[in-house]
């Protein structure tokens, strides 16, 4: 299953690929406000495939906790002109969206996205039977709580452990609705819902995610769970990003979901390096 089709576009994730992060928000924690014209969007969009980004991750409301929500529409007038734009310049790369809403799924998938990126993991109502319908890809994600809260006091029993039942519920789900599971991606949602403790200790033991023999991608980029261990502001936590990357990247990660795409193609292009040395 390295060979996935996304409405047309089809990726090979047996090498690590790079997903570029665009959030059209007012309020996301590190780019929220640079990109909520549609020149700048697209521009930036643009930047990050000629950098190396095979997937273009477009988010119209911001999951960082204490963010507002975003009603439907809203989230809709921020996404899907930048989708069609994106698809009229025919960018040599796959369109993500970023969304827990079923309706705004099927819209973007109709203006041209090819792959939903569900940090609920297709839990809202119809959820499962629209993207099923939609026949595109999908990423699913495991939180604990809700954005605006889940920071406040994670618990688990085992992190690692829970969240790989989680996912395996959900691919059950998905399978249940019809959802092949050659078009699943897992994420095991890094700083949603989870300390620093548990954001570490799921990355030291990535590869328990193989079992599901499933693509996984990892978001890391710049996240608090830096900013706790190391004391820096968010525009200071690129190196602390790559070498999250990397760790991960050594544990078989598919697709890395970054802010800074130049820089991680760097690093997956020494990673390949030497994993291909004699």
């Amino acid at each position: 299953m390295t060979h996935l089709n996304f409405a047309g576009t089809t990726i090979n994730l047996s090498t690590p690929k790079v997903m570029g992060i665009l959030n059209v928000t007012p309020d996301s924690f590190s780019d929220g406000g640079q990109y909520l014209s549609l020149e700048k969007a697209i521009a930036q969009a643009e930047s990050m495939v000629e950098q190396g980004a095979s997937f273009i991750d477009i988010g119209g409301e911001s999951t960082r906790p204490g963010a507002d929500a975003v009603d439907l529409e809203e989230e809709s007038r921020r996404v899907l002109p930048v989708i069609e734009g994106l698809k009229q310049r025919d960018l040599p790369a796959v369109i993500s969206i970023d969304t827990s809403k079923p309706e705004l799924m099927k819209r973007a998938v109709e203006a041209g996205a090819g792959l939903v990126n569900d940090v609920n993991a297709l839990q809202a109502p119809t959820a499962l039977d629209v993207v099923a319908n939609l026949k595109v890809p999908v990423c699913l994600m495991h939180k604990q709580g809700e954005p605006r809260t889940m920071q406040q006091d994670p618990q688990y029993n085992n992190v690692v452990e829970d969240v790989c039942q989680f996912l395996q519920e959900r691919v059950g789900a998905c399978a249940k609705s019809g959802i092949k599971k050659q078009n699943i991606i897992i994420d095991p949602g890094f700083g949603f819902g989870k300390t620093l403790d548990q954001n570490l200790s799921l990355l030291k033991h990535l590869l328990r995610l193989a079992a599901l023999d499933l693509p996984v991608l990892v978001g890391v980029s710049r996240k608090s769970m830096f900013g706790t261990l190391l004391d820096r502001p968010v525009e200071e936590r690129l190196s602390a990003s790559i070498a999250a990357a990397y760790a991960a990247l050594s544990a078989g990660a598919s697709i890395i979901r970054v802010h800074d795409v130049e820089q991680t193609m760097d690093a997956i292009k020494v990673f390949s390096a030497i994993a291909n040395a004699d």
